[in-house]
């Protein structure tokens, strides 16, 4: 038995009005499409963001199975999803393991795309591995994005079509979506899917009976990038807040020494830490995500464990540093931003040194995180009363 939820409604729109003409016939003729394939070779939260093309295929091509192909472990953000039919992954541990290991993992994954006989292949990945693939897979019909770093003849060669990477103020969802455009789809669907399956469900029910687990506020403090990160003071001013108050608090990370070392650091600044669950390193990511559904409320950072509140529409308190918020905001979910840049200058996104030690978002002051948490809890008792 699978599970999946998503935010609000499936709204229905044109993604435009005629189809391109050199979409082939076979294409136009929607019912008979029989096998589509989704490249997305990115991290967690871009798998997850992508699942409204995924959504919005199934729609219009009803009858048809669709594939992705991701990196390894990032297949986790699809399991229980059920528009999905196979997923297949690329092993990126393989370079390290020499060319022998690698030639013998990219014949495996070779000979078990081709098995596919795909009418579609949607490249969302700027990666030549993808690229490849759409062009010696010879699907029907290939599409992919026209990166400006791409702008030559081979990576033309590769695709049937290429759309245009639209501008930065559109967010991630609508841009993977536009990729869709020369196909005229009629319904378009919005909405991140975070699924999960019943055996998701069974462990995250066993782990609440141990603990105790009723009524509890998540907090998220790590991602996967310590630029991202606030500092080990809020996350504790702002646990012993709610632990005043009697509140129950989960705090969740993942098992990286780094996350950690932070974990640790909180913990040991908890005046109650008995109300306190560590689960740090101990969820996979469809059991976080149960356990993000069935929380009052998300605290956390630009991560992955974000977009999951987003697409449970779990009500959230985010905090944001200097990535480009008009892309990688919580998308159509209740929240509260505190962005760093209102308290500090930040440098632009593609200025970012990714491995950075500086955290930004210390400039965020714990009074003001408490505040946007008060005014989201209360929010919640008032909405339950009317």
């Amino acid at each position: 038995m699978n599970a999946h939820r998503t935010t609000g409604k499936r709204p229905a729109s044109p993604l435009a009005t005629l189809p391109d003409r050199r979409v082939p016939n076979a294409l136009l003729h929607r019912d008979s499409v029989q096998r589509i394939l989704v490249i997305k070779l990115r991290h967690f939260g871009d798998v997850l963001l992508m699942t409204p093309v995924l959504s919005t295929l199934r729609v219009n091509y009803p009858n048809a199975l669709i594939d992705v192909l991701v990196y390894d472990g990032t297949e986790a953000m699809l399991a229980g999803n059920q528009d999905v039919y196979l997923a297949f992954t690329v092993a990126r541990e393989l370079k390290r393991q020499g060319l022998k290991a690698q030639y013998r993992g990219e014949y495996a994954l070779w000979n078990s795309l081709r098995t596919g006989h795909y009418d579609l292949v949607i490249n969302l990945s700027d990666q030549w591995r993808a690229a490849l693939y759409c062009r010696f897979l010879k699907p029907t019909f290939s599409l992919g994005f026209r990166y400006p770093k791409r702008d030559n003849r081979l990576w033309r060669a590769c695709h049937s079509l290429l759309v245009d990477v639209a501008g930065p103020a559109q967010h991630t969802v609508l841009n993977n979506l536009s990729i869709l455009a020369p196909l005229a789809l009629p319904t378009t669907i919005t909405q991140v899917t975070q699924a999960w399956r019943q055996s998701d469900v069974d462990d995250v029910d066993r782990l609440s009976r141990r603990h105790h687990l009723t009524d509890f506020v998540l907090i998220q403090p790590t991602a996967r990038w310590a630029f991202k990160t606030w500092t080990v003071d809020g996350f504790s001013a702002v646990i012993n807040h709610l632990t005043a108050q009697g509140r129950t608090v989960v705090l969740t990370g993942g098992r990286t020494q780094d996350e950690s070392a932070m974990i640790s650091a909180i913990m040991a600044r908890c005046l109650l830490p008995r109300r306190v669950i560590n689960l740090a390193g101990r969820l996979e990511l469809p059991e976080l995500a149960v356990l993000i559904d069935r929380a009052r409320l998300f605290i956390g950072v630009d991560s992955v464990p974000m977009h999951m509140a987003a697409a449970l529409n779990t009500p959230s308190v985010v905090l944001f540093g200097p990535s480009d918020l008009a892309r990688w905001s919580p998308w159509q979910a209740p929240h509260t931003l505190l962005w760093a840049g209102d308290y500090r200058p930040l440098p632009a996104p593609e200025a970012v040194d990714t491995n950075t030690r500086e955290r930004y978002l210390a400039a965020i002051p714990a009074g003001d995180v408490i505040q946007a948490v008060n005014r989201q809890l209360a929010s919640l008792v008032g909405s339950a009363q009317r």
